[in-house]
């Protein structure tokens, strides 16, 4: 613990490289700082070598991601970390791994977003999706929205072909016109289908920050939120495992 009694928070980052710093980038963004000191400290590793998560869900002959997770998180609580996070939502799958590894607590994006959903817009009792095929696969989402009374709705599925490419090309550093395109493209399917609200439960499609034609709640700004508040003991741990 810091001389202020601030938490420090552990990041499994590299999932991709980008999309941890951007999540970084938020934490400091949100943060209210008038000097550096104001700042939380962050420990990171941001480790891009972690078993592809594709390769091992969707095309099933890939490395299990579990164990380099969970010997990343308990190098985090060795480095000091009072928390842990794991910046990507396809990762979660494995969040049993880490948790069964260490002794302090782990955010659960899952979690932690589909609770926002239900508290933050219970007029909403279906609400859009926009992630990776794995997330679909797992029901990572699926299962924890349909136990709050909340119908989870996915693009078409020459969209979602089309979303996944959107995260490939992020994952490349490509950012440009045709893949912001293609993304609101996306969104408007999902529109069309009746939904009034999205989840961009993906960290590469939160790099694509920017106006988008659905309202959208980003799981890593709200993950970025719920860090700083437990990190400056301004909110009690919630939707964690560990305790």
């Amino acid at each position: 613990m810091t001389q202020t009694n601030e938490k420090i928070v552990g990041i499994l980052g590299g999932m991709g490289p980008e999309a941890t710093v951007d999540l970084m980038q938020r934490i400091i963004d949100l943060t209210p700082a008038l000097d550096d000191i104001d700042h939380i400290r962050c420990i990171v590793d941001n480790n891009p070598k972690v078993p592809s998560r594709i390769k091992a869900i969707i095309e099933g002959d890939g490395e299990d991601p579990g164990p380099c997770m969970a010997d990343m998180g308990k190098r985090l609580e060795s480095w000091g970390a009072d928390f842990l996070v794991i910046a990507c939502n396809t990762a979660h799958y494995y969040y049993d791994a880490v948790r069964d590894a260490v002794k302090i607590p782990i955010i659960n994006l899952i979690d932690l977003v589909s609770n926002h959903v239900k508290v933050n817009f219970p007029e909403h009792d279906k609400v859009g999706i926009l992630a990776s095929p794995a997330v679909a696969m797992t029901g990572l989402y699926t299962k924890r929205l349909k136990e709050l009374g909340i119908e989870d709705v996915w693009p078409d599925p020459d969209y979602q072909e089309r979303l996944f490419n959107i995260i490939k090309e992020v994952k490349k550093g490509n950012t440009g016109s045709k893949v912001r395109d293609d993304y609101e493209k996306v969104c408007e399917n999902l529109l069309h289908k009746g939904v009034k609200i999205a989840i961009i439960a993906c960290t590469e499609l939160s790099v694509l920050d920017g106006e988008l034609p659905i309202n959208c709640l980003d799981a890593a700004q709200i993950l970025a939120k719920e860090i700083i508040q437990v990190a400056k003991n301004t909110k009690k741990l919630t939707g964690l495992a560990g305790l």
